[in-house]
């Protein structure tokens, strides 16, 4: 299938996306001077932005792609949580099933932007039981019933307390009674059980960890064929895809690497959030049917107009069709 063919039939499907839900806010502007203070730039902010993150950035692209999508996480009943229903709101994602706590706070992530360089980032959570989904009111039966609803699920871990070893364990259960393909975006550090996934899509530094291997030495190569058969061994993943930066994507089956494609990105603003984008549209090029080099193909393309961007972006379907169009 080419692109305009996996775009046209990713209209029609359904996918959900469970995970850590963020607010991704950006501070924009120009270093004047250095304080007086302490040795550290002082920025002159030009504007702000809010964007969806995490999981929610992976639902925002999907419906940036022209699909349909579904979120279930946990955010606050706060300012920030209030911004975040706004987004999703206007791009008609459906999170009736997210847990919103009066009692927490809504994660956020402010990156403090000069021009195109990012000076810092400041984090601001609850602890991670905060977010767990496990004992919310209602929710085995918001699983169940989104999940009757989907063509697919993405289970999207960044560490932050929603995604746990109990609902994982729930989600490949109720994937494999459907036949649907699950995707998981991991983080090693959890340690968390998903043998037998559809498709997980780690990084050169997320796969390493998956395959237990150290980082390589400055001249060595990365051992992309023994971190293939390794995580193969370990996870029995149907498809593992790792992005490789500047380098490009892997596909590997059966721990063999399949293909590697090279990058398609032009010129590297800002990687915030690439992982999320690639997650989201080989997932739903996969549930369209497309061949997994297909899919792949389709998601480095997608990738490449979002590292054009500056800030956690996303692309359409007519900057994959003419990536030349894409704009910072």
């Amino acid at each position: 299938m080419n692109p305009a063919a996996i775009l046209d039939a990713f209209r029609k499907l359904r996918i959900l996306v469970i995970g850590d839900v963020m607010l991704d806010h950006y501070l924009w502007g120009e270093v004047t001077r250095i304080s007086p203070e302490a040795p550290v730039p002082v920025i002159h902010v030009m504007r702000e932005s809010h964007t969806a993150g995490g999981a929610a950035n992976v639902a925002l692209n999907l419906a940036a792609l022209g699909g349909n999508a579904s979120l279930i996480g946990a955010f606050g009943d706060d300012d920030a949580g209030k911004t975040l229903v706004w987004i999703l709101s206007q791009a008609a994602i459906d999170f009736s099933a997210c847990v919103i706590k009066p009692e927490i706070a809504t994660i956020v992530k402010t990156r403090v932007m000069a021009r195109t360089q990012q000076l810092c980032r400041i984090d601001r959570e609850a602890a991670r039981q905060s977010y767990a989904l496990d004992a919310a009111a209602g929710i085995e039966a918001a699983l169940v019933s989104a999940v009757a609803l989907a063509d697919a699920i993405i289970v999207s871990d960044y560490a932050k307390g929603v995604v746990t070893q109990a609902l994982m364990d729930r989600l490949l259960a109720l994937a494999d009674a459907r036949g649907l393909l699950i995707a998981v975006d991991p983080k090693p550090a959890r340690n968390l059980a998903f043998r037998g996934a559809g498709l997980i899509t780690p990084n050169r530094h997320e796969a390493l960890e998956l395959a237990g291997l150290p980082e390589p030495g400055p001249g060595e190569a990365y051992p992309l064929d023994e971190i293939c058969r390794r995580i193969h061994h370990r996870l029995a993943p149907k498809l593992l895809v790792i992005t490789l930066g500047a380098d490009g994507m892997a596909v590997s089956r059966d721990g063999q690497v399949e293909h590697v494609l090279a990058t398609a990105a032009r010129e590297v603003f800002d990687v915030s959030g690439a992982g999320d984008t690639v997650i989201a549209s080989l997932t739903a090029a996969l549930a369209t049917g497309a061949s997994a080099v297909a899919a792949a193909g389709f998601a480095n393309q997608a990738a490449g107009v979002v590292v054009s961007k500056m800030g956690t972006a996303t692309a359409t379907p007519d900057e994959i069709l003419h990536p030349r169009g894409a704009r910072g």
